[in-house]
């Protein structure tokens, strides 16, 4: 957890990079439910599309906590969406995980989801909550804290990898600006 914790120490476009290729792990059920991060968005404090933007809110709270929480929002009426909290002091600054590689408790994942198709269990924010069965309570947990239901788990066989950086999915605000990226040629983001 000590080289997560110097990832997230750096600034969120950086962290937003910088944390593809590693994992996002729950266990929850008695599952052990494993996905290779492989898509990101960062969100800044003075981002016009950032939950953080205007202020601080009951429902963005999390997002001004210290880095390596998670925030997790419901969206649509019916999607969560999950982040990593990356600067302290009250910043209001993450990176929402896009999408996974779904690598271990595949079956259960399909389950979640109730489809079987491996390229899109995890194609997406809400699928790879669903698949990997995190929810709202799930909001504000120690990330780095590998007791904790969901943390993050350093991948210390990165494979070389080139990063693409595009413009973010989704948003109507801020969309020109190159805040989304993902591992070139990885067949589970969510869309080109």
């Amino acid at each position: 957890m000590d080289k997560l914790k110097e990832i997230l120490k750096l600034n969120t476009i950086t962290v937003a990079k910088k944390l593809l290729g590693h994992y996002l792990v729950t266990k929850k059920d008695g599952y052990l439910l494993i996905g290779k991060i492989v898509e990101t968005e960062a969100y800044l404090n003075n981002d016009p599309a950032s939950h953080s933007f205007s202020k601080m809110t009951q429902r963005n709270a999390m997002m001004f906590e210290k880095s390596g929480t998670s925030y997790i929002y419901f969206t649509y009426g019916m999607h969560y969406c999950m982040n990593v909290v990356t600067s302290d002091n009250g910043i209001g600054e993450a990176v929402l995980i896009r999408a996974l590689e779904p690598i271990q408790g595949i079956d259960q994942m399909q389950i979640n989801r109730s489809k079987t198709k491996l390229k899109d269990l995890c194609s997406s924010p809400a699928k790879l909550t669903q698949a990997l069965n995190i929810e709202l309570s799930d909001n504000g947990l120690d990330l780095l804290n590998t007791n904790s239901c969901i943390h993050l788990k350093f991948n210390d066989r990165l494979d070389n990898f080139n990063i693409v950086e595009t413009q973010r999915i989704g948003i109507s605000k801020a969309k020109e600006k190159l805040l989304r990226f993902y591992i070139q040629d990885n067949k589970y983001i969510s869309s080109k």
